[in-house]
């Protein structure tokens, strides 16, 4: 039961396509803020730097006001790498257009801040200001417990979030495909039912095959 696990929490980060290497280049910045989307996420905050991430939505009025403040505290912070031994680099996410990424953070709302360093994320509660956005990411995020990693963007829980969203998504735009090219909506749906019905069964069946109970040897 526990391989069969195993194979399908790895087939699960493989199909969200989660980058696990510590290898990868991180975008070079001069302070800025950089723009990450579910391609880039994982392979960008793989540097050995702590991250700080904003999700956002364009049509977000508190995320379009915060947004010289953010850019002020991601200059700040890299003034700072002068001084500090700890590097962090400051980021962004358009939550509202990746909405699988926002579901993996499992974000209820805009804007919404993250501080990742390594398997560690840290949400932001406090006050959307420059200075204590800067403290958090400096010296207060200590304050604040860490996601326990079964629910962490990183875990089970945050994968399992984002690949239903991918899932759901997708349906739609096939859905939409097929309408677009004659197929009755009615008829698409079913469909897509019957396939998603199929694939589910076919899982099981797999899963179940794999756990069965073998025979002791004497």
């Amino acid at each position: 039961m526990m391989n069969a696990l195993a194979i399908f929490l790895y087939a699960l980060v493989a199909i969200c396509g989660v980058q696990t290497s510590f290898a990868s280049k991180s975008p070079q910045t001069n302070g800025e803020v950089v723009d990450l989307d579910a391609r880039s996420f994982d392979s960008s905050i793989r540097d050995g730097n702590a991250w700080l991430i904003e999700f956002y939505a364009p049509w977000c009025g508190h995320c379009t006001r915060f947004a010289p403040t953010y850019e002020a505290v991601a200059k700040q912070l890299h003034e700072n790498q002068s001084t500090s031994e700890r590097k962090v680099m400051v980021a962004k996410v358009d939550g509202g257009g990746d909405r699988a990424l926002a579901s993996r953070f499992n974000v209820r709302g805009f804007p919404t801040f993250y501080l990742i360093d390594g398997w560690t994320v840290r949400e932001y509660t406090g006050k959307r200001t420059q200075d204590a956005l800067f403290q958090f990411a400096t010296k207060t995020y200590e304050e604040y417990e860490p996601i326990p990693f079964l629910n962490s963007p990183f875990g089970p829980m945050g994968q399992s979030r984002a690949l239903l969203m991918r899932v759901g998504t997708k349906t739609i735009d096939y859905h939409a495909s097929m309408v677009k090219r004659g197929y009755p909506s009615i008829f698409a749906a079913i469909t897509l039912a019957a396939f998603g019905i199929v694939f589910g069964l076919t899982a099981i069946l797999v899963i179940g095959f794999m756990t069965l109970p073998k025979p002791k040897e004497d």
